[in-house]
């Protein structure tokens, strides 16, 4: 049974709120502050290079009035304009210089913050509980985590290499024109790009909600083509090619109509753009002509002023997209940070010691007390269920599906944490030892075998990523497989497919026995783990069990009964509780609900 505890939503479907980007901007500043040298030096470099970029047409002005000089002075025509013109071509040099340099120190800062924060987000969803993962749609939350990344790049980028040069250029160009000239020409370009921005910044957040609509829809496409290409052999089975085509399809026309609507805003978006900055203009080189002919202004200055306007609206022309990818980039890395500050169901209770275990020769005491659990209110799976597994002894669980034997295991393994009652392990309540601790001495092979798309090799070392290939090769033989993977041409090196598909049902539960061996744990947990067995490997394994039991405590929850006749303790569950135990001899004598499925399954069996 696999249920979520019913309150997680899908990441991907949710909104940032209002007056979120701050608080985004807030969680990325300490990856970055990590490097304040840096951080300082090309902050110093941005403003070094504005300085000098403004010095360019000052410089271009200067050299023009100079070739006004009378004709009577030909050693200063000479001697002048030439060294403003190496002087201009300095100052190229240098912006180009500062604005290299400054992005080649903030390239490691933005690299790290990229690096520490993708990899906090993977080891974040690797502690939350199975409830979440079970709820999530893997396509969607990669796709989260591919675009926060990519996010912090561009955030990084726009903010630091546009928007932050331009403000600084603005301000140094607002006090050079209200110092040098007519008060006027500081307010129209003022006014010009305070109206820009403003409408900018409206147009923007009217768009923002068709970009977040394409990302929905992008996000939902993803997760219905890659669920699809997960479960290709269900859909050939029920022949649902064109049924997948469609609700794919489905999906994409909802993005198809969300980008029209996104570029046809667009469109508004540019044209209002223009506007401004083509009155700004006009009226700014009408001031500058009128202060030509009434002398005020020399033919530099009309020059000069001209430059810099086109100086300023190059990059103000494409604040509307540098807005826009802002806002894109601060809406990807909030559904990203949200990955991150999902909190964790099952956590480690403060100052939680490591599990020890009393006798690692023969494996601890497991003791249910009292146990009840739900994955929904309105449902309960296990209610008041007590037993003890005896160290070193093997205990079966047998039932009908649904009866609650496999959230047994799960609860055993901290996957969940029970209502009431407690799980104690050689006396120690698994709510106070560190979940790392407890999974290590527990080794599970679960009913449904996944595996890496990887080799044979890699998926049985995978159980202890250390072990020598003698080890993973003892494994094997351990599991019954070894002489299936010496007889593949590539032996252990085959690959096995997206999650193990190249493989049959019997051959991934071997592979996952055989690295489940290999990790070598305390205690033992078969979970329906010889169900894809044939009758000849199941005997083998049988008898390889009892050996392997012998120093460990082992829980077999185990539908087909043959497998447990050898058990110390069967426990016989129905509705979540334990209706009968004993062992295979006592239960048959006693002529129960275990008699009874023996009896159906010798049947079945026999015809």
């Amino acid at each position: 049974m696999r249920h979520s505890s019913g309150h997680h939503h899908s990441v991907a479907d949710s909104k940032p709120e209002k007056g979120s980007d701050w608080k985004v901007i807030r969680d990325l500043l300490p990856y970055l502050l990590e490097y304040k040298f840096r951080v300082a030096i090309a902050l110093t470099c941005l403003v070094a290079a504005k300085v000098t970029n403004l010095g360019i047409p000052i410089l271009l002005k200067q050299l023009i009035d100079e070739l006004n000089i009378k004709a009577d002075s030909p050693q200063a025509l000479l001697v002048v304009p030439a060294g403003l013109i190496l002087a201009y071509g300095l100052l190229r040099v240098s912006a180009s210089l500062f604005t290299e340099l400054r992005e080649s120190l903030f390239a490691r800062v933005t690299q790290n913050a990229v690096r520490k924060v993708a990899l906090q987000v993977f080891e974040h969803l690797h502690s939350l509980a199975l409830s979440f993962h079970l709820a999530r749609q893997t396509g969607g939350v990669s796709r989260d985590i591919e675009r926060g990344t990519r996010g912090i790049q561009s955030l990084i980028s726009y903010s630091l290499y546009s928007i932050l040069p331009t403000l600084i250029e603005f301000c140094l160009v607002l006090g050079y024109l209200a110092y040098a000239y007519d008060m006027w020409f500081a307010i129209i370009t003022l006014v010009a790009l305070v109206l820009y921005i403003a409408f900018t910044v409206v147009v923007t957040e009217w768009r923002t909600h068709f970009r977040r609509t394409m990302n929905d829809m992008d996000s939902k496409a993803n997760q219905k083509a890659i669920d699809s290409l997960l479960n290709f052999e269900t859909v050939k089975y029920f022949g649902n090619e064109a049924f997948e085509a469609s609700r794919y399809d489905q999906n994409l026309i909802r993005y198809q109509t969300a980008a029209v609507k996104s570029q046809k805003s667009l469109a508004v978006l540019n044209l209002g753009q223009q506007a401004i900055i083509a009155v700004g203009l006009v009226l700014i080189l009408w001031r500058a002509t009128q202060g030509v002919i009434d002398g005020s202004m020399t033919l530099g200055d009309l020059v000069l002023v001209n430059t810099l306007m086109i100086q300023l609206y190059i990059p103000l022309n494409f604040l509307g997209v540098i807005y826009r990818e802002i806002k894109q980039a601060l809406t990807d890395m909030d559904r990203m940070f949200s990955l991150l500050n999902t909190e964790k169901e099952i956590a480690d209770v403060p100052n939680a010691q490591p599990l020890h275990v009393n006798n690692q020769g023969r494996g601890p005491d497991v003791r249910f007390e009292n146990v009840s659990f739900h994955y929904e209110a309105k449902r309960e799976i296990l209610k008041d269920v007590s037993f003890n597994i005896p160290a070193g002894t093997i205990t079966a669980v047998v039932g009908q599906s649904g009866a609650g034997k496999s959230t047994l295991a799960r609860l055993l393994f901290r996957f969940y944490d029970v209502q009431s009652g407690k799980i104690l392990i050689d006396d120690q309540n698994i709510v106070d030892v560190t979940q790392l601790s407890l999974r290590k001495a527990i080794g599970i092979v679960p009913q449904d075998t996944v595996l890496f798309n990887d080799t044979i090799g890699y998926n049985i070392a995978y159980g202890n990523p250390n072990a020598s290939i003698e080890e993973v090769h003892e494994a094997a033989r351990a599991a019954q497989i070894d002489r299936f993977i010496k007889h593949l041409p590539e032996g252990y090196d085959t690959q096995v497919g997206e999650r193990g598909l190249k493989l049959s049902g019997g051959e991934k539960q071997r592979v996952a026995i055989a690295r489940t061996l290999l990790k070598k744990p305390a205690m033992l947990i078969f979970d329906e783990a010889t169900s894809a067995l044939d009758s000849k490997t199941e005997r083998a394994f049988q008898e390889e069990l009892l050996g392997l039991a012998k120093n460990r405590t082992t829980l077999i929850i185990a539908h087909r009964l043959s497998t447990i006749i050898h058990a110390d303790q069967i426990l016989v569950m129905e509705h979540g509780q334990i209706v009968e135990r004993g062992t295979h001899t006592e239960l048959l004598a006693a002529g129960g609900r275990y008699a009874e499925m023996w009896q159906m399954q010798e049947r079945i069996v026999l015809d």
